[in-house]
């Protein structure tokens, strides 16, 4: 639920000459930070209270930090934030690429307009039906992230009209039936209005990456006078979705484009801040996917190198310090073993992915590359994965249910800064969990989620102030329905 924000604004309204990326402050910030134990451990005791994003200058201090002993201890931090917040589980999602027609000319990417190697594809309505029955009835997901390029061809008419029929399937599974109850949309910025209709057609979170906010290497990277080289249009289009009543909003930053990569987790800070300041809400989510190679450009093979993996863990941990409200989720383009060092610092992930246009109803290799935008790293399916969440210690999470019981915007703001979102995430976490046992899970992998939920059930037993003997009492009945083929229980 949105705070009230006065009078309309326009779509122009919010663009200035003076935006909220200050590069010489930024670039200031990272000059004079010095990395004292004692300021880091100052930062790192703020950061533990998750009441605001920490401010820039702060960010820049941790990110200064190069003694491995210190080090530790902002992971260990990090670590922490994330228990405090989000408890121990991780959401799963999959991405539906719909749509790879795109007018833009991003050098950096396989959609781009100018790539003729590329093999152009706009999913039908009923393709999209198949391939959320794919989703959602035979792997188990249960929200994904729908994806188009930026096209006329599938602007937020197509885009809603695709979110109607995912939310209208219900396949059934071998216990109960599989449902999408979340779809969050990547997608061009939009207007106002347009805004409006993905919120009528109950859009989930909405995600647009600025890239990068280094505006000078924004517009090498963006040629010629396509809408995307309108670098204000895109880092004003959460102003504007706010504006549009849509409460939970997601930005990112692709790394590797900016060899200055610090500069890149400041700007997201920074736009963090800007929302809270002038919304009252954060983002919901951040993303910080790497570069990768992509078909028809060479850009990445010269930038892919540009974040270590030791650089790509330390930003990961800045970000869920500097942020420790929000989201902070890892992609598949990075390899297991890179996932697996940064996890229990993340929120979401996504898994059994496949970015091809039709990639999960209509068979073809995983890694053809004239119909992905880029190459994958983890290409384990969504059973393994979880099955290596379990041994990890890792509750996966398919629920949905705050989204629909009006837990978004700043209610559920508050609610994740007090701690309180984590308790209705821990419970809801337990079914949903045994939801997907029950209908997907491989044996090995149900063995393994079984005794992890044993695990939770037990610590949640224990927990009598956090979980009150009526809240148990609830959850035992829930749990018993669930497990005779009832679906979508919540708190």
């Amino acid at each position: 639920m949105l705070p009230s924000s006065g009078s309309q604004k326009t779509d122009g309204e919010f663009m200035t000459k003076a935006d909220f990326i200050d590069d010489e402050a930024l670039h200031a910030a990272l000059a004079a930070a010095k990395p004292e134990p004692a300021r880091v451990r100052e930062i790192l005791k703020r950061s533990l209270e998750v009441s605001e994003a920490l401010p820039p200058e702060d960010a820049a201090v941790l990110l200064s930090v190069t003694d491995q002993a210190l080090l530790e201890e902002v992971f260990e931090a990090a670590r922490a934030v994330k228990r405090k917040v989000y408890d121990n589980r991780v959401v799963t999602f999959a991405p539906l690429y719909a749509s790879n027609l795109c007018v833009n000319n991003c050098l950096y990417c396989g959609f781009r307009a100018a790539n003729k190697g590329t093999v152009r594809r706009k999913l039908s309505m009923e393709e999209i039906k198949e391939e959320a029955k794919a989703l959602a009835g035979k792997i188990g997901h249960k929200r994904l992230i729908f994806v188009v390029g930026e096209h006329p061809e599938s602007g937020a008419e197509y885009i809603a009209e695709a979110m109607r029929n995912i939310y209208s399937v219900k396949e059934k599974t071998r216990r109960g039936y599989g449902q999408i109850r979340r779809v969050n949309v990547n997608a061009a910025p939009m207007t106002i209005d347009e805004l409006k209709i993905l919120k009528a057609a109950g859009i989930g979170t909405y995600q647009v990456f600025q890239e990068t906010y280094d505006r000078h290497l924004y517009a090498k990277l963006h040629p010629g006078k396509s809408p995307k080289s309108d670098f204000h249009w895109r880092l004003y289009v959460m102003h504007r979705a706010f504006e549009a009543g849509i409460d939970d909003v997601a930005i990112g930053a692709l790394f590797g484009l900016n060899p200055d990569w610090k500069f890149e987790v400041l700007g997201l800070v920074a736009h963090s801040r800007e929302l809270e300041a002038r919304f009252g809400i954060g983002p919901h989510t951040i993303s910080f996917p790497r570069l990768e190679s992509a078909n028809g450009t060479s850009l990445p093979e010269e930038s892919v190198n540009n974040v270590s993996d030791a650089d790509f863990k330390k930003l990961v941990a800045v970000l869920r310090l500097s942020v420790p409200y929000a989201g902070i989720i890892v992609t598949a383009r990075e390899k297991p073993e890179t996932i697996r060092s940064v996890i229990d610092m993340c929120t979401q992930r996504d898994a059994g992915s496949n970015i091809g246009i039709g990639a999960y109803s209509d068979r073809y290799s995983k890694q053809e590359t004239e119909r992905q935008q880029f190459m994958l790293g983890d290409m384990r399916n969504l059973d393994e994965v979880i099955g290596e969440l379990a041994d990890l210690g890792h509750i996966t999470s398919f629920c949905t249910s705050g989204y629909r019981c009006g837990r978004t915007g700043d209610h559920i703001m508050k609610l994740l800064k007090s701690g309180h979102e984590g308790r209705f995430c821990k419970l809801n976490a337990v079914l949903t969990f045994r939801e997907w046992l029950d209908d997907f899970a491989s044996d090995a992998t149900r063995a393994k989620g079984e005794a992890l939920i044993r695990k939770e059930i037990a610590e949640i037993r224990a927990r009598e102030k956090d979980f009150p003997a009526e809240t148990v009492k609830l959850l035992d009945s829930y749990y018993e329905r669930i497990e005779k083929g009832e679906r979508d229980l919540c708190f």
